[in-house]
């Protein structure tokens, strides 16, 4: 089931992560980009009421938990449905926990060293945070150079339109955030999932 998800990630290329503090927000964004067609993406565990937009999304797609920082955080998001679960920080305590769940980890890291500790760990797809301020597609350039069994999932602050540049750049996957629902209508974010898809894909 790992394994699966992080291949259906790659062949995604885009990686939604939906911050809200309302559920039902997250809710209707996380459908329009269902609509879109979106098959895996990430709800913000921003406080405990997102648990009730991840059991609902889950229905519809595969939803990673993001934000994880804590094993209470972990066990409440499986609970609700979550497949992934994803963390800002590479905590060997959440790592063991996902492997005793079966659930695919994605741990945040920043420098070469921090990837190259989470690739050693076996952590299937490695996030790297904030990659706008690292310097974008050519940190990940420089991350890949010396380290190409990486897999990279670059992320904060991504426009739609760099995406490709991340992909040229070697990043398995891309994680967007605002850029891809924010002030925008049900019907808006649904095309732009369509375009973005259309675009990685052709």
């Amino acid at each position: 089931m790992s394994e699966n998800l992080i291949q259906l990630l790659a062949e995604e290329k885009i990686f939604p992560i939906i911050r809200s503090k309302e559920p039902n927000k997250a809710i209707d964004i996380a459908k329009a980009l269902i609509d879109g067609g979106i098959k895996v993406l990430e709800i913000n565990v921003e406080n405990p009421k997102v648990f009730k937009a991840i059991e609902e999304v889950s229905k519809y797609a595969n939803v990673c938990a993001g934000g994880i920082i804590t094993s209470m955080q972990a066990d409440a998001s499986i609970l609700s449905g979550a497949k992934i679960l994803s963390s800002p920080i590479f905590s060997m305590n959440l790592l063991k926990l996902s492997k005793d769940k079966r659930i695919p980890f994605i741990a945040g890291t920043t420098t070469a060293n921090e990837a190259y500790s989470a690739w050693k760990a076996r952590i299937p797809l490695i996030k790297v945070y904030p990659i706008t301020a690292m310097g974008g597609a050519m940190y990940v350039e420089d991350l890949l150079r010396p380290m190409p069994f990486l897999n990279i999932m670059p992320l904060g602050n991504v426009k739609l339109d760099e995406v490709k540049s991340y992909i040229d750049a070697g990043a398995k996957v891309v994680g967007v955030g605002r850029d891809l629902y924010d002030g925008y209508s049900y019907s808006e974010i649904t095309k732009r999932a369509q375009k973005v898809i259309r675009e990685l894909k052709g």
